[in-house]
């Protein structure tokens, strides 16, 4: 770790280097460890140490970016004479809302020292049980069990100044034995809440059941599904960055334009983002700098607000950034949550199961593309355990299957949630979901 003072003073010495009307410097440095395995036997261990300082210059509406991982002094020098060149031939931002100003962010421990001393020896022992277990039930493992250490800086010329080390611990793994798989994923910050024995018998009792017999074709049509929670991930970061940010809402283009307030959604759900949450994956800023707040985004069934940053909330008189900044690059489409959470319910995934006479239960999705935004039409595929339920039981195995769903009519007719919400890595974050239980969903072939 370069730890808060050394990285302090890159950023202090950065911001004095600049001739720029406005500055901001952001360091981000990573030490990650990961073990790789395949066919019961780790084939992989690596290790990787970065760290990248990036200036963003101001002139007037002008803005330009540059980035290094070289802190000598002339590479500092030299990475803020580009930021501040590349700003002066920039065409003028009209909507820039100019840098933040300084707002007190709270210190979240998002930091363990077992997840920060994890060696390579503990990571080989637990990924020695996992296929152990896998080749004694002749079924084989394959994954990656990771640990690292991240910390976040930021400052700016207006005074700001905010600094967050974190740990995270992820394991994901699929198990294989003839023509059937399973999945299991986990994730925090915390070593402890990852259990790597748990995991290993989760996917590896869905591997036996999805190989007691040839999986079955599933009839196209409408079923009753069970969605395990990697499934709930995958639906929910497609609402999110179909319409959850302030831009996607401004633009006209989100699931939530014309919603506001109105219960389009099961009153069983109720979605927000929270930073804070130790529960989850915590950082409490974001790359502008700005102290993340809990956001309502759906409350009983009824959409409520998008998350804001700097640029969108400038757009709208009176309002402030809720702390979602997303980096401005090619790909930028305005601010998102990362700390997504679902209110659970008061089932159990068995009550769901007993309590369906025909229907689909879910492990996970693979393949998800969106077709359109305003109900968040998705198609894709399911994967890594998918079986047929029966007079309210598991009747074994099916072929797995595209599917073609709009999510907001679907999320309408929500008919359980576990009691049970777990903690899953996503494409934009880290969210808590609970397992779901929906009247209708649509499989094409």
């Amino acid at each position: 770790m370069l730890g808060e003072s050394r990285i302090k003073q890159l950023l202090e010495t950065a911001l004095a280097l600049s001739t720029a009307d406005e500055t901001e410097a952001a360091v981000t440095a990573t030490d990650e460890s990961l073990t790789r395995f395949a066919n019961n036997a780790i084939h992989q261990n690596v290790a990787e140490s970065d760290a990248a300082i990036e200036v963003r210059a101001v002139f007037g509406k002008r803005v330009g970016t540059a980035v290094t991982n070289d802190f000598s002094a002339d590479s500092l020098r030299r990475i803020v004479d580009m930021a501040c060149e590349i700003a002066r031939h920039q065409p003028e931002n009209p909507g820039f809302p100019g840098l933040p100003e300084p707002s007190p962010v709270a210190r979240v421990e998002s930091f363990d020292e077992a997840a920060a001393s994890a060696s390579p020896e503990q990571r080989a022992a637990a990924v020695s049980g996992i296929c152990r277990a896998a080749s004694g039930a002749r079924a084989v493992a394959a994954g990656a069990y990771s640990t690292s250490i991240t910390e976040s800086a930021i400052a700016n010329s207006r005074g700001l100044f905010a600094y967050h080390p974190a740990t995270s611990v992820d394991l994901t793994l699929v198990v294989a034995r003839r023509e059937g798989s399973g999945y299991a994923h986990g994730t925090s910050w915390r070593l402890d809440r990852v259990d790597t024995e748990r995991l290993g018998q989760e996917a590896l009792r869905k591997a036996l059941a999805s190989s007691i017999h040839d999986p079955m074709p599933l009839d196209p049509g409408e079923y009753p599904v069970i969605l395990e929670p990697y499934a709930v991930a995958d639906i929910i970061e497609n609402l999110a960055s179909a319409g959850m940010g302030a831009l996607a809402v401004q633009e006209g283009r989100s699931w939530m334009n014309g919603r506001m307030g109105k219960q389009i959604l099961s009153p069983l759900i109720s979605i927000w983002d929270d930073g804070l949450d130790t529960d989850g994956e915590p950082q409490p800023f974001d790359c502008e700098g700005v102290p993340k707040r809990r956001v309502d985004i759906v409350r009983d069934g009824a959409p409520i607000a998008p998350v804001y940053d700097t640029h969108t909330a400038a757009r709208e008189p009176g309002r402030a950034s809720t702390g979602h900044a997303q980096p401005i690059d090619e790909d930028w489409d305005g601010p998102a949550p990362a700390n997504l959470h679902m209110a659970p319910g008061e089932s159990s995934v068995e009550a769901m199961i007993a309590a369906t006479e025909r229907g689909v239960y879910v492990t996970r999705f693979w393949y998800v593309n969106a077709i359109s935004e305003r109900n968040c039409m998705l198609t894709g595929m399911t994967r890594d355990g998918t079986f047929l339920i029966e007079g309210g039981e598991i009747a074994g195995p099916v072929r797995n299957a595209r599917f073609t769903q709009a999510m907001v009519p679907a999320l309408k007719h929500v008919a359980a949630l576990s009691r049970e919400a777990r903690p899953i890595g996503g494409y934009y974050g880290s969210h808590r979901l609970p397992a779901m239980k929906l009247d209708g969903f649509r499989f094409t072939g």
